[in-house]
């Protein structure tokens, strides 16, 4: 069963385990914030719209993932990297470790993105 995560709340992340302090929001914490304390990427202000307005959710595990495939990315010298998840698509700066956009399965009939220097596809 996949969890869905909402994006006014973030469950603690499963995985490794972490300080209960690195695993759930602060009081007043918003969702920018702790996705970049709980995972190391930052979302762009545009990618969490984005994700809202496209009503796309993230599982729990893919946070874990998206760094992993980010490090990945880094390690063959990708700049701007294409992630590719089941159920959506992230364009993201490697070096700032920032999503910049984010589509669902519904937004890739136009199947073009431009400025990538790489693909990555997360399993």
């Amino acid at each position: 069963m996949n969890k869905k995560v909402d994006l006014n709340y973030i469950p603690p992340l499963t995985g490794p385990a972490q300080p209960a302090a690195k695993r759930s929001p602060k009081p007043g914490e918003g969702f920018q914030e702790h996705l970049q304390r709980a995972s190391g990427i930052k979302f762009s202000g545009h990618a969490l719209e984005r994700l809202k307005q496209r009503e796309l959710a993230l599982e729990s595990g893919q946070l874990q993932k998206l760094g992993e495939a980010l490090d990945q990315a880094e390690k063959k010298g990708a700049r701007e990297t294409l992630l590719i998840c089941e159920n959506l698509v992230l364009v993201a700066s490697v070096d700032k470790r920032t999503v910049i956009t984010a589509v669902g399965q519904e937004g890739l009939k136009d199947r073009v993105f431009t400025n990538v220097d790489s693909a990555v596809f997360i399993k």
